[in-house]
């Protein structure tokens, strides 16, 4: 099998299994959050088996959804995994502002460096950028969930956050052309 696939199922079949079980169950929100958990333990098996390690990402993804995803059941309360999303995009915020103080060099730079060679101005406003992504995801989450319906939050979860992710990782590809090094 393509090691894309893979990695593409890995990294988005566990949202996809948490969307269908969701509207399957009629909206429940508890019988969604166990497959969820149970698929992105399964995706982080497998990555593990191909790779032979988990990146971070990945791994705080899944110890935070099944924290979370474990606090709602528990307390049979969805506030826990409606700030999922907040929580996660915070941590990671911080974590690159801590970097941007406390490390040598940018920690996005540590992260895609091999992905991609960009000037020392470049790898700062980058991360720069993704400090105030990750800000705006929060918000934006904390909003939709406070002022929208369940089913509205699931959806946006599923089918907003990512499109917008994505759009914002596509406009940066003018600052990374800008400031690419040809070394």
């Amino acid at each position: 099998m393509n090691r894309a696939f893979i990695k593409f199922a890995t990294d988005f079949g566990p949202l996809l299994i948490f969307f269908i079980f969701y509207y399957q169950s009629e909206r429940d929100l508890s019988v969604a959050i166990p497959p969820l958990i149970i698929a992105t333990l399964v995706s982080l098996a497998i990555i593990y088996l191909l790779e032979k390690k988990i990146s971070f990402i990945p791994l705080l993804s899944g110890i935070l959804i099944t924290f979370f995803g474990g606090l709602t059941l528990y307390f049979d309360n969805p506030i826990f995994i409606y700030m999922k999303p907040t929580v996660v995009n915070i941590l990671f915020a911080i974590v690159l502002i801590f970097g941007k103080f406390f490390s040598k060099q940018p920690l996005l730079k540590i992260l895609f460096k091999s992905s991609f060679k960009l000037k020392d101005e470049g790898w700062k406003k980058f991360s720069d950028r993704w400090i105030i992504f990750f800000l705006f995801l929060a918000i934006l989450n904390e909003a939709v969930w406070r002022t929208q319906s369940e089913e509205f939050w699931v959806n946006f979860k599923v089918w907003g956050l990512m499109p917008i992710s994505f759009l914002f990782a596509v406009f940066q590809v003018p600052l990374i052309k800008k400031y690419k090094t040809e070394k």
